[in-house]
């Protein structure tokens, strides 16, 4: 009698194979991606301070054999109680996926796991903003239940790898889902 396992092979996807978990301190260099966010060096070691205190998570996800593919970070409280308030409301940001590895469900993934965690902590609500011009984010949250719940400027300012202030104006819709 043949298993319905041999019928129906479990297929190898790139989902099947990544480890999603906390940032270790010495893998702070590894989300410059080879350059390419090293302008941020600043802000990820300021985040990293911020998880010993206990009021930001930092996610990667972790293929084995390549090294980290998409990472997200979690703001657990902040100074503006509609992103985070510590209690209820968490603030997602920064949240990337190398470009090789997108469109594969690495995303929805990722989201996945970091919604049930916070529900596990306790949180019901899950709060981000999306670039208006970020269509293919924007998507992705939709997809997963978020709903836009306001305009953000998306003004701010940032001391990058050089110690200069650089400027971002990026319009943003904030979006929110009830996780819990």
């Amino acid at each position: 009698m043949k298993s319905i396992l041999s019928r129906h092979p479990v297929r190898d996807t790139l989902v099947s194979r990544v480890l999603i978990r906390q940032l270790r301190k010495e893998e702070l260099q590894d989300l410059e991606w080879e350059g390419e966010y090293t302008h941020f060096r600043r802000l990820y070691q300021d985040t990293y301070e911020r998880t010993r205190r206990g009021t930001a998570i930092m996610w990667v996800a972790e293929l084995p054999g390549t090294g980290i593919i998409g990472q997200v970070f979690i703001q657990l409280d902040c100074s503006r109680p509609e992103l985070a308030d510590g209690k209820e409301r968490a603030y997602l940001y920064s949240f990337r996926v190398r470009s090789a590895f997108r469109s594969q469900g690495l995303g929805t993934y990722i989201l996945e796991e970091v919604e049930e965690n916070l529900v596990k902590r306790g949180y019901s609500k899950l709060t981000l903003n999306v670039a208006k011009d970020n269509k293919r984010a924007l998507r992705l949250y939709q997809r997963r239940g978020y709903k836009v719940v306001a305009h953000e400027p998306g003004v701010w300012d940032y001391i990058d790898d050089k110690g200069y202030w650089q400027h971002v104006d990026e319009p943003a819709w904030r979006m929110e889902k009830k996780i819990r």
